[in-house]
């Protein structure tokens, strides 16, 4: 054989080598990709996770790359290059600082041991002898590299080495210098400089005035629900600032002041918000309704939805606030005549309208901070999950967990049964483990939803607080460009839930007395508060027990003060209804929708209007009839006009959420109950009969199969008041005084017929009102009969007139007013 043939022969064999190991190494990666691909793979991922911890998913696609670049340019990847180099950099300080951050929270959880190698080394055996998966950080390299560094520099050292080499690896993988970046970032620097120096120069002039700075950012709907942090501009001392009458000068106070002063006169007034006697909001006594635009000139305005009496606040676009006169108020306006007038009082002048300055969204600094939670240990959860599998095999039943997710206040542990487990052997085991674990009682779902997993789910020791803060600052909530955008609190695994009331469209919450019913419906309406102006959204609260919603009677928002008696409110609940009438009236007229294609083609927008009821059974006692046609006609077609209902009861029984309002009320949240019949009525399903209380809901949302588990927002009330006492201070509510007229005085008439009471007490006894019925019963001629119906029907006894079909009755008992 010659030296040709020879020398072919050997590149032959290294161009077969070079294929036959790159496709090896291929078939490895994917072979690692996923445990459930046989011993191999699974044997393959535990060496990967063994070496590189949590960062172990990032080898195998790395050597599929490296092994088709080898495939397509016939030769290896060569490690020498500057790319190269600083992708093996960048890695092996992403595994030095898992590590890092692994042994900090375990020295912080008191689970540090002195030896890191060894510390790495059982945790990892123990995740490969099948015990559930933990945080294995960088993994043996990791501890090799963290141990290194830690007895060589320390701590603090160790993280200013890893930046340096992160920065190192950087520059060799982008290929750049660091003169090619400091340059740049030089002349930005200098260029802002000149800027805000030039900012400063041009705002000096207008604070010297007392006015504010033209410069200064106002927020307003266009921030599409951004919260704001400078509401009202920047103070001197560069601190974010409110808008505040009583501080004089130019109005404006710092937001750690103006909370401050918020606590001293709730602390002052016995931890109430300021509010008139008898629960009336300012605005409604007839000197006030002379200044403030109210009474007919809001009726009119209701259905129109944009008259300067009935829209109080800054326009729809975030322009300046709307002047009762039609113009527009200006910042040279407020320095002259307005704050002339105002000097002496602080209080907005009568002709200003209800609002005296551009609205502002109310900053989250209002709001509590979160607060940390002590995390539990992993090896607890560990043992929690050994415990779970042995009590499975114990009964019979082959299963594994294959992950856990620790929740504010429940840890799941998803299980995955063996082939030919039913899951109904699991779910009848719920007993038997709530006693394995001790827990105070257990929630099994059976299965999860998207996953061939069980879940198990155990209360922890210490239930987390969840605040309204964290889930408002989150990305899902700020992203969300609705209006009605809802924060309901954290999921098992902790991600915020939030949900938009205008999608739902209607929302039912029920739950036991001290499970977190009321505390919800605050986070609610203060999450709209967080997302709408007074233009953009009204509410009308319906408060039986006169305590929990009084506190929002000052807001602009409102569109009736805060209703407390029940026959008031279900005169409120039909006007409502005559309201929705009207607008798919004007819809038909400007050939639209809905009243988001209305908005966008009328000059003059509606708003939208959220009807908020506390406490249905007691309305559903007084006025079930009435209440209930209501509700199930608003609930059928007052989603396209705008209107949206929120109905909260502690009594989840079957005559309270009757089949009439649970069918067209898809979303629902259930929190605590006494019993699984209860559960069913709300959610038709079980598993709220085990929830923990404080907060804990099932969220079912409008097309889910299954609820979510959620540990509900919790905001205090010196939080609510602070809130209600900066969005207050922005205006005064107009109300629309028809909505709450007692339809008895309307008829104009006093009751002149002795035989009246006698007629009303024989029509509630027998639940039927008829002409020929009050004949025959009373032995009166026609015309006394029909004008007995007639008087029924203006005090609200019974219903109009409906052709064939007799009158509805729309009452329960005898008013104590015909009584004799």
């Amino acid at each position: 054989m010659g030296k040709k043939a020879r020398r072919n022969e050997r590149r032959l064999l290294r161009e077969l080598r070079l294929d036959f190991g790159a496709l090896l190494i291929i078939g490895l990666s994917v072979l690692a990709l996923s445990e459930s691909w046989g011993v191999v793979g699974r044997a393959l991922r535990l060496f990967l996770r063994f070496l590189f911890g949590n960062w172990s998913f990032v080898v195998p696609p790395v050597l599929i790359v490296g092994a088709l670049y080898a495939l397509i340019r016939r030769r290896p990847p060569r490690l020498d290059h500057p790319r190269t180099a600083g992708f093996l950099l960048l890695y092996a300080d992403l595994l030095l600082f898992s590590h890092l951050e692994l042994f900090t929270r375990l020295s912080a959880d008191g689970a540090f041991q002195p030896s890191i190698v060894r510390e790495t080394f059982h945790r990892l055996a123990l995740e490969a002898a099948g015990g559930v998966p933990s945080a294995a950080g960088g993994g043996i390299i990791g501890a090799l590299l963290f141990t290194a560094f830690y007895y060589l520099f320390g701590y603090y050292g160790t993280v200013i080495f890893g930046g340096l080499i992160a920065v190192s690896g950087l520059l060799l993988f982008s290929g750049t210098s660091v003169k090619a970046v400091v340059i740049p970032f030089k002349r930005r620097l200098s260029l802002g400089l000149r800027r805000l120096k030039a900012a400063r120069r041009k705002r000096r002039p207008a604070l010297a005035r007392g006015g504010p700075a033209p410069s200064a950012p106002q927020a307003g709907p266009e921030a599409d629900g951004a919260l704001s942090v400078e509401a009202g501009g920047p103070s001197a001392e560069g601190e974010a600032a409110v808008w505040w009458p009583e501080a004089g000068g130019q109005g404006m106070l710092r937001i750690s002041d103006f909370v401050d002063r918020v606590a001293e006169e709730a602390a002052g007034a016995g931890g109430a918000v300021d509010a008139p006697a008898g629960g009336e909001a300012p605005g409604t006594g007839d000197a006030q309704n002379k200044a403030a635009p109210g009474g007919r000139a809001a009726k009119a305005g209701l259905a129109a939805g944009s008259g300067e009496a009935g829209r109080p606040g800054a326009g729809d676009r975030g322009g300046p606030a709307a002047r009762p006169d039609g113009g527009s108020r200006s910042p040279s306006a407020d320095d002259s005549g307005a704050g002339e007038a105002s000097a002496g009082e602080g209080a907005p002048a009568a002709g200003e309208g209800p609002l005296s300055r551009p609205y502002a969204l109310p900053p989250v600094e209002l709001l509590d901070r979160p607060r940390r939670a002590t995390a539990k240990e992993s090896r607890s959860i560990a043992e929690n999950a050994k415990k779970l599998e042995q009590t499975l095999r114990t009964f019979g039943v082959g299963a594994r967990v294959v992950h856990v997710h620790r929740g504010p206040a429940v840890t799941r542990f998803e299980v995955q049964p063996d082939a030919g487990v039913k899951v109904s052997r699991i779910v009848g085991l719920a007993d038997d483990i709530a006693l394995a674990l001790a827990a105070r009682g257990i929630r099994i779902e059976a299965p999860i939803p998207g996953k061939s997993a069980v879940g198990i789910e155990v209360p922890n020791d210490d239930i987390a607080v969840v605040t309204l803060r964290e889930v408002l600052e989150s990305p899902a909530f700020q992203r969300s460009r609705s209006k009605l955008t809802l924060a309901l609190g954290r999921d098992i695994t902790g991600e915020p839930i939030v949900a938009d009331l205008g999608r739902m469209p209607h929302l039912l919450v029920a739950g036991a007395t001290g499970s977190g019913k009321s505390v919800s419906l605050n986070a609610m309406i203060a999450s709209i508060l967080y997302k709408a102006t007074p233009d953009d959204v009204k509410f009308v609260m319906i408060d039986p027990k006169m305590v929990e919603l009084t506190v929002y009677n000052p807001i602009p928002h409102m569109l009736t003060p805060v209703v407390s008696d029940a026959k008031k409110a279900a005169v409120v609940l039909r006007r409502i209804v005559q309201e929705m009438e009207l607008r798919y009236e004007r819809f038909a007229a400007a050939g639209v929708r809905d009243i988001e294609r209305f908005n966008a083609v009328s000059g003059e927008p509606l708003s939208y209007i959220v009807v908020i009821v506390d406490e249905l059974a007691d309305l559903m006692m007084v006025a079930a009839q009435d209440v209930e046609a209501s509700i199930a006609r608003l609930a059928q077609k007052a989603r396209a006009a705008g209107i949206h209902l929120i109905l909260a009861t502690q009594r989840p029984s079957v005559d309270v959420i009757t089949g009439v309002i649970k069918a067209n009320i898809p979303s629902r949240i259930a929190f605590g109950v006494s019993s699984q019949v209860d559960s069913r009525t709300i959610l038709d399903m079980a598993g709220a009969e085990k929830l923990l209380g404080r907060g804990d809901m099932l969220y079912l949302p409008m097309g889910a199969a299954k609820a979510i588990r959620v540990q509900g927002c919790f905001v205090s009330d010196r939080e609510i008041e602070a809130l209600v006492r900066y969005v207050a201070e922005q205006g005064r509510p107009a109300y629309a005084e028809h909505l709450t007229e007692d339809e008895s005085d309307d008829a104009g008439e006093a009751v002149d017929d002795e035989l009246f009471p006698r007629a009303v007490a024989l029509v509630v006894e027998t639940k039927s009102a008829s002409v020929s019925l009050l004949q025959r019963r009373f032995a009166i001629g026609y015309a006394r009969a029909a004008r007995l119906i007639d008087l029924m029907e203006r005090h609200g006894i019974v219903g109009p007139y409906e052709g064939a079909k007799p009158r509805k009755v729309l009452v329960d008992r005898i008013p104590d007013r015909f009584i004799s």
